[in-house]
């Protein structure tokens, strides 16, 4: 709904005050908006940053802390077993134990202690060579090629991060371990573990008050979680695992699983708040010791301030509407109450007549401004009165006279016999006579301020876009054969003559289209052609039938002649022989001239009949000539096999005698639901511009209009000449009436 639409009808003070406070209104309230989202973007954009490097923070601290826990737990193991070994070797130089005891209870001490669950400690000497070691198999083996040996032998002390694979691993694993040489017995004392048991190992008292000890908002913390989530620091859940416990809805922690790495919003209650509410998490992974570690914090908190910013935007804009409100009164006031003086005598003024009487003007502004224009108008106003009444009189005399000559060429347009139809320029109808209501089926009342596109068979399309074309160019189309259909569909055979009409300057407006219904002229036509080609062949049957056997008895009985002649006259026999000859000739003329009267496609099909003209034309004229045709294509009407066979017989003697043609492809085809006959030479072409009065092309494009066939004519000197005809499958089947 259009809000100014309300209040059209308003007085203008009125209208003002909607107007401006709408304004107002408007700009407020955009410009709140945008205030506000600017800050709550800058907000959320603080937040994220201030736990996103909480939690880098917390990262390190954890990664450091624990790398520190670790070596002073692996440190402290090798130290403590460096110190056993001493005391060891000062009791075996004291003499309690020989040599070879002390190692051994040394080595048994050393064997027997696991660190975490697959940690160990192995004894190396100093050249890398495993010495005691808790799997048998690895005693004895020199691992000095292994780059963290190298390392051991050359720092004989100290922490070290490497890679290793036992025998049974199908990969290596990251490891650590410390290292202590205990140089009298010339002993490298490795305390190992791999890293992925680092977190058994960790105490986590360690770094646990430095994460809690960090505070975001009021309420808001960091804490640390596993992968099975088990929270291992957490203000309110210490040891809790939140996927365990019914309390606490799992869906969001295993979402933070999946990412391992990310920020999520979510809606979180501890077991002390008393609802739920927005929180927003900033999270990394630690995957040494499958560790998540999380910052959060309260949405709300930090979103508090917005809330003031909201209730002063809402305060000021009230405020600013209760002081703009009177002051759109006063200064309205000064605008309408002359236009109210106005407006009163104005319509005094129209009460009365135009009376040139004057309103004296007050001030200069635009008001007065008005008052002065409205002066000049009422004055105007009063001599175009006069001369609109004198103008009236004229424009009501030349439209009667308009009237009656429309009235007069309507009534010759109705009185044609033949349909007419106008358009505009935009091919629109604007008039149809009751003629071509009559022969058509459509009427003007269906078809005014219509296009007429289903008028024209899709076939016809071409000329009917270059007859359209002539009439735009302000020439005359002359008159055209060319076929329309119908309201109930059928296609009718016309000839239509156009040109356009102009108004009074000159310039067309529209063109008048008439059409001449020749249906009867066509079936009369056909039906011409149709008697021809029987009396054809009636008289090439009987000089088949009946002149050719005569003449053949006639030589039979020459050849009699001749034998009762021989010996009697030597003149005699050679007249005989003469006779026999000419008699022969006869024979052979009346046969050509019997196959020209009524040729073989009459009674053998159209296929059969082409097969025939290939080959004759082949052995007469030496021309490459070939026949491609589709399989299952039959055609029943007597006319389409007639006239497909004479222009087929046409285009060739065309293709030979004029092109020079030394190949030429003649092809049937059938796609969905149209048949396509193709004659294509390789001759030198022609220009169907300066040739289409020749007699081939006439006869061609005659019989193609008898049987309903589209015909399309291309040629140049490169590719030569290509003959087309299309029409629709039915129109092999259906009899042509």
């Amino acid at each position: 709904m259009n809000p100014f639409g309300l209040i059209k009808n308003f007085p203008i003070r009125y209208k003002l005050l909607f107007i401006y406070s709408f304004c107002f209104l408007i700009i407020i309230s955009l410009s709140s908006l945008i205030i506000y989202f600017i800050v709550k973007q800058n907000v959320k954009k603080n937040i994220e940053s201030e736990l996103k490097n909480s939690t880098s923070a917390i990262l390190n601290t954890v990664k450091t802390a624990v790398s520190v826990s670790i070596k002073n737990r692996l440190r402290g193991v090798a130290e403590k077993n460096y110190d056993i070994i001493q005391h060891l070797y000062d009791r075996q130089k004291k003499g309690d134990f020989s040599l070879e005891e002390a190692k051994a209870r040394a080595i048994d001490i050393i064997l027997c202690q696991k660190i975490g669950i697959s940690g160990y400690i192995c004894i190396l000497d100093g050249k890398g060579r495993v010495l005691k070691h808790p799997k048998k198999t690895l005693e004895g083996l020199d691992i000095s090629d292994h780059q963290f040996v190298r390392e051991m032998i050359a720092k004989k002390n100290g922490y070290i991060e490497y890679f290793w694979k036992n025998p049974e691993d199908a990969m290596a694993r990251p490891k650590a371990l410390y290292l202590n040489y205990f140089e009298p017995w010339d002993w490298m004392i490795t305390v190992s573990s791999y890293r992925k048991e680092f977190s058994k190992l960790v105490e986590i008292n360690d770094f646990k008050e430095g994460i809690l000890s960090l505070q975001f908002g009021k309420t808001g913390y960091s804490y640390v979680m596993d992968t099975r989530g088990k929270m291992i620091i957490h203000p309110e859940l210490p040891g809790i695992n939140v996927f365990e416990d019914k309390r606490f809805p799992n869906r969001f922690f295993q979402n933070m699983m999946k990412r391992k790495n990310g920020k999520l919003i979510y809606s979180w209650k501890n077991p002390k708040e008393k609802k739920h509410r927005k929180k927003l998490v900033i999270f990394n992974y630690i995957p040494e010791y499958e560790w998540i570690v999380a910052s959060s914090s309260y949405l709300d908190e930090f979103y508090f301030p917005l809330g003031t910013i909201r209730h002063f935007i809402i305060l000021v804009g009230v405020a600013s509407l209760i002081i703009f409100i009177p002051i759109t009164f006063i200064l309205s006031s000064t605008i309408t109450k002359p236009l109210q003086s106005l407006m009163t005598r104005f319509n005094q003024d129209i009460a009365g007549g135009f009376s040139n009487r004057a309103v004296k003007m007050e001030s200069s502004d635009e008001v007065g401004q008005l008052t002065f224009y409205y002066n000049s108008f009422m004055n105007k106003l009063a001599t175009y009165d006069r001369e609109l009444l004198t103008e009236i009189q004229d424009r009501r005399q030349a439209q009667e006279a308009l009237k009656e000559s429309e009235e007069k060429y309507r009534s010759v347009m109705e009185a044609v016999p033949d349909p007419i139809v106008v358009y505009d320029m935009e091919g629109r109808v604007t008039y149809m006579n009751p003629a071509f209501t009559k022969v058509f089926g459509y009427t003007l009342e269906d078809s005014l301020g219509k296009t007429m596109d289903h008028f024209v068979p899709k076939a016809h399309w071409k000329e009917t876009m270059e007859g359209i074309g002539t009439i735009l160019k302000g020439e005359i189309l002359p008159r055209v054969e060319t076929k329309r259909m119908a309201k109930n569909g059928q296609l009718i055979d016309v000839t239509t003559r156009g040109s356009v009409y102009r108004d009074k300057n000159k310039n067309p407006i529209g063109s008048v289209i008439t059409h001449r219904d020749i249906s009867e002229v066509k079936h009369l036509e056909k039906a011409i052609m149709e008697t021809g080609e029987k009396e054809r062949q009636a008289i090439g049957n009987d000089l088949h039938d009946d002149l050719c056997p005569h003449l053949i008895g006639i030589e039979g009985l020459t050849k009699v002649l001749k034998k009762k002649a021989e010996g009697q006259s030597p003149g005699a026999a050679q007249l005989s022989d003469k006779i026999t000859q000419l008699i022969k000739e006869a024979i052979s003329k009346t046969r050509r001239l019997a196959r020209g009267l009524c040729p073989v496609y009459y009674t053998h099909g159209l296929v059969s009949s082409l097969e025939d003209l290939v080959t004759t034309t082949r052995m007469l004229h030496q021309v490459d000539c070939q026949l491609k045709t589709d399989d299952g294509i039959e055609i029943k009407n007597h006319m389409v096999t007639l006239n497909l066979y004479h222009i087929a017989g046409e285009a060739v003697r065309n293709a030979i005698r004029h092109g020079d043609a030394t190949t030429i492809v003649i092809s049937l085809k059938i796609r969905e639901d149209q048949f396509s006959f193709l004659i294509q030479d390789n001759g030198k072409g022609m220009d169907p511009e300066i040739h289409h009065n020749g007699m081939g092309l006439r006869i061609i494009n005659y019989r193609a209009k008898m049987i309903g066939a589209s015909l399309m004519i291309s040629s140049d000197r490169k590719t030569g000449t290509r003959i087309k005809l299309a029409m629709p499958l039915a129109a092999l089947t259906d009899p042509l009436v």
